[in-house]
């Protein structure tokens, strides 16, 4: 219990501090890249700042889910609140379809419209501050978020990520255009970002509806519990293995076979093990395991080497 507790303590201390660190990363630079957009009348500018915007919501919306997430089971919610963080995931996902449509919208119009754009020179300084800046902060939250597990980390370092595309995007767009003087270029990228970010929508989309819906773990947690079952000399089989994820939290619950002449202590002693094996190889998880005496009369339906184990018994 005391290794749960220390794993989860400490996922939570680096969620936390990674939900704020991309929170004032993204206030900063929206403001700037704001401020440029007005300045130079560039869409593709106005497109990565409508982006950073929606990043400032999503950033929120992972510090508020992260927090709510992390509150203990209460007596109306046994389970924990792990499903806030993938709603806030799900979230994040809307107001990204959402973006696309205003972005594809307006840089069609802009096409056919066109537009003047002025002092460049600014608009490709904020950028490339922010170009450098997305990258460092975006690879840090993904790596929280990867290492805790955290659905609404994960979706707003992929919303990072995509903001340094698309400022380095803007950047070489705005480079180009002072160079050339071709304005068309920038409705064309701001297209491009829109469907770079319906791609990445789509995904977040389908990861968060899956864990809603309690998808199982993923093949290679269904076998790291598999091998350790089996790596237990007492029990004699195992089935009706069901898992799911909420938030961070993993839940299993299985049932094992042992030796009908049993006594409860000695099944109880088993399986008890067995559970903090488990809880601790794939943490936080919280692992139920039940025990089923054998049955001879069900011997034929077992397999060849639970049989070759009851003999061995």
């Amino acid at each position: 219990m005391a290794d749960y507790a220390e794993v989860w303590s400490r996922h939570e201390r680096a969620k936390r501090r990674a939900t704020t660190v991309s929170l004032a990363y993204n206030v900063l630079f929206t403001a700037g890249k704001l401020v440029a957009a007005l300045l130079t009348g560039s869409m593709s500018l106005l497109s990565e700042a409508l982006n950073s915007a929606t990043d400032i919501v999503a950033s929120a919306l992972a510090y508020v889910g992260v927090r709510v997430a992390s509150a203990p089971p209460d007596e109306r919610h046994p389970y924990g609140h792990g499903k806030v963080e993938t709603l806030t995931g799900f979230g994040e996902a809307i107001l990204l379809f959402l973006m696309v449509l205003y972005l594809i919208g307006e840089g069609v119009h802009r096409l056919f419209v066109g537009s003047e754009l002025e002092s460049l020179e600014v608009g490709i300084g904020v950028m490339a501050l922010s170009t450098v800046s997305s990258l460092f902060v975006g690879r840090y939250v993904l790596s929280v978020g990867k290492r805790t597990g955290s659905l609404a980390l994960l979706s707003n370092g992929q919303h990072l990520m995509v903001d340094f595309w698309t400022s380095l995007g803007v950047l070489a767009a705005l480079g180009m255009i002072q160079l050339t003087g071709w304005t068309a270029i920038d409705p064309l990228l701001a297209i491009g970002i829109a469907l770079w970010l319906m791609r990445g929508a789509w995904r977040l989309a389908a990861h968060a509806f899956h864990d809603l819906i309690d998808q199982s773990l993923p093949p290679e947690e269904i076998a790291q519990i598999d091998a350790l079952v089996r790596s237990e000399p007492d029990v004699i089989s195992y089935h009706r293995l069901r898992t799911r994820r909420s938030g961070a939290m993993r839940y299993i619950d299985l049932h094992i076979v042992v030796p009908s002449d049993w006594s409860l202590q000695q099944a109880h002693a088993v399986a008890d093990r067995l559970e903090k094996r488990i809880a601790q190889a794939l943490a936080p998880a919280q692992v139920v395991i039940h025990v089923d005496p054998y049955d001879p009369t069900r011997a034929s339906h077992q397999p060849s080497d639970a049989r070759e184990r009851v003999k061995a018994i």
